[in-house]
């Protein structure tokens, strides 16, 4: 069987995964598919280091390029590594150009695809990923879901209820692995800062990211942003690590003088567990995220979420996060609102309970042999 990853999201997704393989179903011969969609080699390999990811048995080096580009680029690189090994079944994780590419791939060769996340949807096809769900899922001959939502949008869409199993959140395994060796965030934000982090660590923090195209890539829509931000930092330090499409696109638009001189530290892009120690000790989350709105509620975290709509609707009904868009006034009374509220007991919607990847792994070795 091949297993693809493709892009960071998808490192948390396979690290357990590749770990119950080897401890329950040694029989099975699974090898590793690294697509090189995100293509950062340091980023990739820290990754991969912290997570004990074992090195890739293919590597495609695909990297950049448009949707278009880069599916393209990866079929015509995983076509041939399917006719070599010729797998029984092709596995991939959530969401992203790897994860539509291979499938087509597999499907269009006859080979069984499996789809660990399956189900999730945002109900907005602006959002290039909802397309790489969708249509996933419709070439997947076994799909496991996270939440219960999922079971109702695939038998929706046409898939059969057989072929759908509830096993849990892959990301939760992983965060509650790695979550007593994750880097304080005393530690990352004192390398980061030197003297200056005492500031955001004395009354505590907010945790920003930003990256979706619908927040970054519209001027007008980045400025709003930006400037809610620069005031709600008068409330609450918070730290930022930066997206590169984000930081782009601030240079391009000129806008790196609103969040300049106001209470933001802007950090480079972090490692999983600098992240996880970074979300451990914050009051509150502003994300665009799909997996900080999973991550913050298995914490307890309070999460705004800078966007219309959500996949993972059960942070909202079960967890800690609320859909805030981008109107200012919006952001500004629920940032309010969750810092009055604090973090709350920790959250773990069903089978968010760290053994999601070993239920995959044995339904899985159970129904290749069927």
């Amino acid at each position: 069987m091949l297993c693809v990853v493709g892009a960071r999201p998808n490192f948390m997704k396979i690290m357990p995964l590749m770990r119950a393989f080897a401890a329950r179903a040694p029989e099975l011969n699974v090898k590793l598919v690294h697509t090189g969609q995100h293509y950062d080699v340091e980023m990739n390999s820290q990754f991969f280091n912290q997570l004990g990811i074992p090195t890739p048995d293919v590597s495609l080096e695909v990297g950049s390029g448009t949707h278009a580009v880069q599916t393209a680029e990866i079929m015509k690189r995983f076509e041939p590594v399917v006719d070599e090994h010729a797998p029984d079944a092709v596995l991939v994780v959530g969401d992203v150009n790897s994860t539509i590419a291979c499938s087509l791939v597999a499907a269009k060769k006859g080979v069984r695809v499996v789809h660990v996340e399956a189900g999730l949807r945002s109900r907005d096809r602006s959002m290039p990923e909802e397309i790489n769900r969708i249509l996933t899922d419709q070439l997947s001959d076994r799909l496991y879901i996270t939440e219960d939502e999922a079971i109702g949008n695939l038998i929706a869409e046409g898939i059969r209820g057989d072929k759908i199993v509830h096993a849990g959140n892959v990301m939760i395994d992983t965060l509650l692995a790695c979550r007593s060796d994750a880097a304080p965030a005393t530690e990352t934000l004192g390398q980061a800062l030197g003297e200056a982090a005492s500031k955001w660590l004395e009354g505590g923090y907010g945790l920003l990211t930003l990256h979706r195209p619908s927040n970054v890539d519209d001027a007008e829509t980045l400025q709003r942003l930006l400037a809610t931000i620069a005031r709600l930092s008068e409330r609450l330090p918070l730290v930022f690590p930066m997206h590169p499409r984000t930081q782009a696109r601030i240079e391009e638009y000129g806008l790196g003088g609103i969040i300049g001189p106001s209470r933001v530290a802007v950090l480079g892009p972090q490692g999983y567990l600098e992240m996880l120690g970074l979300l451990d000790g914050t009051r509150l989350v502003l994300t665009d995220s799909g997996g900080l709105q999973e991550e913050s509620t298995a914490l307890g975290v309070p999460c705004l979420t800078l966007r219309e709509n959500t996949e993972r609707p059960v942070t909202i009904r079960e967890g800690t996060n609320v859909l805030v868009g981008t109107d200012t006034a919006a952001i500004e009374a629920a940032f309010e609102g969750a810092l009055s509220r604090g973090r709350s007991a920790e959250r773990r919607p069903r089978n968010w309970d760290g053994r999601a990847a070993e239920r995959i792994v044995d339904d899985l070795a159970a129904w290749l042999k069927q």
